[in-house]
């Protein structure tokens, strides 16, 4: 963020909210994947739910971010190149290691990471712009194409042809098979609607018009999740897996 901004403290909060509520929501599925408990697919399933709640913040507020930062489009890539990482570690060096299932081939960091770049490049057009007309289109577009994943539109009053889901070219933007899989997907459309939904509403942000409650810091630890949330969600899965899979070690050992 650029330093001559005052920091936005219950943004990173709520960011980091979002980044924990992912992590636990991620935790149980291992627990199915890496000890085999039923269980942890339940409960995996059952906080489906409210996913989409923390994805959506956390989208948001990463839009509104695009207002603050000093360089989107070079935070953008940052965050691509992470994710052509994880990308490689999930698709090419677990399965060599013998773990497979876990294959990551567009997830949130892709899908954040183009959204950066293409909000940075969009942002001089988008400044000139009423923020509430940029907000409310965004809105009507995410909401129009919300039901791609079922081949439909406007809440399944539009059905796509099948055609358009023949083939896994396009999976980045929503369109794939059933053989298509990405152990986190995430595609473009609709959610890069809510994306640029924030970077409109970030002009308040950028213009430090926000309640001047949003400035205070209330929950330090959240915070600090907030700020770090790239590293965070780098470095979760891999520390699950770890502390799982000794905590299988040890099961076998006692077990026998």
């Amino acid at each position: 963020m650029d330093k001559n901004r005052k920091r936005i403290h219950m943004l990173d909060e709520i960011r980091g909210f979002a980044i924990i509520c992912m992590v636990i929501h991620h935790t149980f599925l291992d627990i199915g994947d890496v000890l085999g408990l039923s269980w942890g697919y339940e409960i995996f399933d059952a906080l489906c739910i409210v996913q989409p709640v923390f994805w959506a913040a956390f989208i948001i507020i990463s839009g509104m971010c695009t207002r603050l930062s000093r360089n989107a489009v070079k935070r953008g890539f940052l965050v691509i190149g992470c994710a052509v990482l994880v990308t490689v570690v999930t698709a090419v060096v677990m399965p060599f290691a013998g773990f497979d299932g876990a294959q990551i081939y567009f997830g949130i960091l892709h899908f954040m990471g183009i959204c950066m770049v293409a909000a940075g490049l969009l942002l001089p057009v988008m400044k000139k712009i009423d923020y509430r007309i940029g907000a409310l289109i965004s809105a009507v577009l995410f909401l129009f194409f919300y039901g791609i994943d079922k081949h439909t539109l406007c809440f399944g009053l539009i059905d796509l042809p099948d055609n358009l889901y023949s083939s896994n070219i396009f999976a980045p933007l929503g369109f794939h098979n059933d053989s298509f899989y990405s152990a986190d997907y995430f595609p473009l459309i609709p959610w890069i609607f809510m994306f640029f939904f924030g970077s409109f509403v970030g002009k308040l942000a950028a213009e430090e018009k926000l309640p001047p409650s949003m400035y205070k810091s209330c929950i330090k630890p959240l915070s600090f999740v907030g700020k770090n949330s790239l590293w965070i969600y780098l470095a979760h899965q891999p520390v699950i897996y770890g502390v799982l899979f000794l905590a299988a070690i040890i099961k076998g050992a006692f077990l026998t």
